[in-house]
């Protein structure tokens, strides 16, 4: 990029930049008192000021190179200038979502509108890199400062995430300030949040939708609307970053809010609801190799991401509903996970393994006791799961499980758009006892899908698409539909699933974010009848007689789909050195649709309207 009264010369671009400095050392103090329009002025052309200083130091490092070569073809020494410990990137300032865009010469423009900036010099080869072979890169940066950098993105119109969008926030972004103990840098992240909704049911499930527990006319829940607000989403987190060498690079994340409860925790007096442990892991990035590792709890690598396959890059709904949208494919949990990138950062491949969990719907069977056993229909009994102990919850069933679940992904990041495939594969595992001999019993689940992000009018307006289809994968949906039922002998029955989203994000200016979204999933159903008893989910058999009559307990029906339609909007209405204060507001409709059993097939629904306040002191 070139300054048009530069000289085409390297002195003369010198002569030029000094000329720049000199013009717009005065702005700071002439515009320091003016309203926010001018302050806003003076930050572009400060941003302009500090991307022509980079380009002018990617230059000068390339004139150290060529010394260096030709140093070393003469056989001379190259005194230390052949290859340099940080990679440069535009560091102070504003950096728009968290990312810096890096170009090569003639390179395309910056992922927020603004001038491209010289190309990087990459530390930590052997051999210092030509400079001519380049193509246009992201630099994914947590900060202002080039020691931030994490990995390299390649410029798919689609780019990163605003830092200061809801879609963000949901994925863990951190904030924009750097703070050095020794060697480890620092990065605060979070908000203080306070939420509330109205619905036209009784749900008590706050803003996390629970669409399992939206009552049918037979429950008075149904007949009351519903007020609630809470600040217990307010969330924390941090990341602790340190250069191992100039190549590679080894990072911790932790993000905790207060969503959880315990079994002591209500809402009558404290409110002391506990804090939840949202993510926390390590992450290792190889910039030589182009390799990325994780592990830890974080989002699971089948949730849809935005650019490559890389953390807190994940593509969420911007809903304020914490257990997000009705169809959309995710999960937090352990994992390991190794991620490779090919074709200058456009193609990545990654595997891996994660903390498994089944959830089985009982319906028809009897339970034997209150740690997980349930009598089979020939006087045996199931053991799907057992009670936690010690430090893990009293009241909760974990389920049996023999293995991890393994995911795989392909993510590809042409010139416009993002694309993905991925499958996993579970083996939900029980054990049967049926006239005194035990057997265990696992199933095989399978699921694929992938998702798509078109930038239609690229960082202004996109539609997303998602999907997930396979059996015994429910609980990768948000609704949380069963993953199994039981078979006559104890074994595990999977239930065919499938899962939605489509949606249309404009953001029309740095200020607002509009969204709509559609999101379904269903479930299909496995069952069998055995003296004149219904076992199983969906069976035809099962009553639903009662599910019109309030006061009726004879409602027993299974769900097929559960449909939500959803819009919202976003208003950063203070932006500044203090942070960002945001509101939103959102209107969602759901519709629970069940399989048919005797005396029909009920539906139910639920309209809400979400509020919500959120200051972000690191934004």
């Amino acid at each position: 990029m070139r300054i048009p009264f530069f000289s085409t010369n390297r002195h003369g671009r010198f002569a030029g930049m000094l000329m720049l400095c000199s013009a717009l050392g005065p702005i700071p103090l002439a515009w320091g008192d003016e309203d926010p329009e001018s302050l806003d002025i003076m930050e572009r052309q400060m941003e302009h000021l500090q991307q022509q200083q980079m380009s002018l130091q990617n230059e000068l490092m390339a004139m150290r190179q060529q010394i260096a070569q030709h140093r070393a073809h003469l056989g001379g020494t190259s005194g230390g200038s052949g290859t340099h410990p940080l990679q440069v990137t535009a560091s102070g300032g504003h950096v728009h979502g968290g990312w810096t865009p890096v170009e090569g010469r003639g390179a395309a423009a910056h992922a927020n509108g603004g001038e491209p900036v010289g190309r990087p010099y990459i530390g930590g080869h052997s051999d210092p890199m030509p400079m001519l072979d380049d193509k246009p890169t992201y630099e994914s940066v947590v900060a202002h400062r080039e020691e931030d950098l994490i990995a390299h993105m390649a410029n798919n119109n689609v780019g990163p995430h605003n830092r200061e969008t809801v879609g963000a926030q949901s994925a863990g972004a951190l904030g924009s300030k750097v703070f050095h103990l020794g060697p480890v840098s620092i990065i605060l992240g979070g908000f203080f949040d306070a939420a509330a909704l109205v619905e036209n049911r009784q749900v008590s499930s706050g803003i996390f939708n629970y669409w399992n527990a939206i009552p049918f006319r037979n429950s008075s829940n149904y007949h009351t609307t519903n007020f609630n607000g809470d600040a217990r989403y307010s969330r924390f987190s941090l990341m602790a970053r340190g250069q191992l060498n100039p190549h590679l690079t080894v990072a911790g994340f932790v993000e905790t809010d207060f969503g959880a409860s315990a079994e002591t925790t209500n809402p009558y007096e404290s409110n002391s609801y506990v804090p939840r442990l949202r993510q926390a892991y390590l992450t290792l990035d190889d910039s030589r190799a182009n390799m990325h590792f994780l592990i830890g709890q974080a989002w699971t690598m089948l949730t849809p991401d935005r650019v490559g396959i890389v953390p807190r890059q994940e593509s969420l709904p911007e809903t304020i509903e914490s257990s997000i949208l009705a169809g959309q494919t995710w999960s937090r949990q352990w994992q390991v996970r190794a991620v490779k990138d090919f074709m200058q950062h456009r193609l990545w491949a990654g595997i891996s393994i994660e903390n498994p969990a089944t959830i089985y719907d009982t319906t028809g069977f009897s339970a034997a006791d209150d740690n997980g056993e349930y009598t089979l229909a020939n006087g045996g009994y199931a053991k799907i799961g057992s009670n936690g102990v010690g430090l893990s919850s009293a009241t909760t069933n974990y389920s049996n499980e023999i293995a991890p679940d393994v995911i795989g992904k392909l993510a590809w990041d042409p010139k416009w758009g993002h694309y993905e495939v991925e499958g996993v594969v579970h083996f939900p595992h029980d054990r049967s006892v049926i006239n005194g001999v035990g057997e265990n019993h696992t199933a095989i689940a399978w699921g694929a899908g992938g998702s798509m992000i078109l930038p239609v009018i690229p960082h202004r307006l996109e539609v997303r698409l998602t999907g997930l289809a396979g059996r015994g994968i429910g609980r990768y949906g948000s609704v949380l539909l069963p993953d199994a039922t039981l078979q006559p002998n104890g074994a595990p029955a999977l239930l065919s699933s499938a899962q939605t989203t489509a949606g249309v994000i404009a953001h029309p200016n740095k200020l607002i974010d509009v969204y709509g979204y559609f999101g379904m999933q269903r479930s299909g159903r496995s069952y069998f009848d055995e003296g004149g008893q219904a076992y199983g989910y969906g069976n035809p058999m099962s009553s639903n007689m009662g599910c019109w009559t309030e006061g009726s307990t004879d409602c027993t029906a299974s769900i097929r789909s559960v449909e939500e339609f959803t819009i919202g909007a976003w208003y950063r209405f203070i932006h500044g050195q203090y942070g960002t204060v945001q509101a939103g507001t959102q209107l969602a409709y759901s519709r629970v649709n069940t399989w048919a059993g005797m005396g029909g097939a009920p539906a139910t629904s639920l309209s809400e309207i979400f509020f919500d306040f959120r200051y972000l002191p690191f934004q």
